[in-house]
């Protein structure tokens, strides 16, 4: 099984300095590469605390400047809010500047609020990604692009530089709900698999993605499809639940909770439960060492899983996923 860290950039305490958080998640980024990580997959998000990295392509390049052999993974590139050759200039020149060491990963988006900002009508944003990713992986490679599309025309451009990886970096899509599963699979695209699912909905949409791609013609056998699972980790079951808890609460104010449905383009009904429980019982991974091996361990012979993407909810968590989590997982 491969493992990665799923990266956020959370502003909890804005009494603390912001740049502190940008120089921990570096500082994380010198331990992963040593220690025997796959790769650190960045989280794009705008105009939230939640996450502050407007960036992701800025920030892989310090942490391509700050590593020799981790992997930089976008988790995602919001594609629609890109000129897709602007995006495709970025994305290839961390390429190029990390060594070949980019894992591209593409996104619609879901929040309202980011759309309304950025001026694009949300029915539009399906079709604007899907066709920003076309452009994207034209402008890699051919050598000049010409493109007839419904919201971009481009006539020879040579787009430069080239990504160093040949044909190009490897390419995921983020998939959550049934519609984006089965436009990947149509196009035979592996898929990233978001945090916030419950396990029991990542088994199912896991099956379901399977048989879509059978459907198109192709096979989910070799593919890598990282699962996202945010993970608390503690000396003992209590300590690592209140972290847990903390986070979930965190979360759910500031990104997910009910308060944000009329800004969301999907609301979330939490199963009928409380939304903090929600997170405790069926999606957050949370126990000491050993248990949260274990529940890996098991949860990826259930799914068939070969890819976690775990992402630590405290400095602790990530200390002990580091020790003592990952050499188990990842023998």
């Amino acid at each position: 099984m491969k493992v990665g860290i799923l990266q956020f950039f959370g502003w909890r305490d804005r009494s603390v300095p912001l740049n502190s958080v940008y120089e921990t998640a570096l500082e994380r980024f010198s331990i992963m590469d040593q220690t025997g990580y796959d790769a650190v997959w960045l989280a794009e998000h705008h105009f939230s605390s939640f996450s502050v990295c407007p960036s992701v392509h800025m920030m892989g390049t310090m942490a391509a400047a700050r590593t020799k052999r981790l992997r930089i993974g976008m988790a995602v590139s919001l594609a629609p809010f890109y000129n897709p050759l602007r995006l495709a200039e970025e994305v290839a020149l961390l390429d190029v500047l990390s060594g070949g060491r980019v894992n591209w990963g593409a996104g619609r988006g879901f929040e309202r609020s980011e759309f309304a900002a950025f001026g694009i009508p949300g029915e539009e944003s399906a079709p604007r990604f899907h066709e920003a990713v076309e452009i994207v992986l034209k402008a890699w490679t051919n050598q000049r692009l010409s493109h007839e599309g419904r919201f971009f025309q481009y006539d020879g451009i040579e787009v430069l530089p080239k990504p160093v990886q040949a044909p190009h970096p490897p390419v995921w899509m983020a998939a959550s709900s049934t519609p984006a599963i089965d436009w990947a699979a149509s196009q035979g695209y592996s898929i990233l698999m978001d945090p916030h699912s419950t396990r029991a909905d990542l088994v199912t949409k896991r099956q379901h993605y399977a048989a879509k791609l059978a459907e198109a013609g192709y096979t989910d056998a070799g593919r890598l499809i990282p699962m996202a699972r945010l993970v608390a980790v503690d000396e003992t079951a209590e300590k690592a639940r209140a972290v847990a808890k903390r986070v979930a609460e965190w979360t759910i104010a500031s990104y997910v909770g009910p308060k944000h449905n009329s800004v969301r383009q999907e609301a979330r009904n939490f199963g009928g439960k409380d939304p903090v429980d929600y997170y405790l019982d069926d999606v957050m991974i949370h126990g000491t060492a050993d248990s949260v091996s274990d529940q890996i361990l098991a949860f990826g012979e259930r799914i068939g899983m070969n890819y976690l993407m775990a992402a630590p909810m405290s400095g602790r968590s990530f200390r002990l996923l580091t020790d003592e989590v990952l050499p188990r997982i990842a023998d």
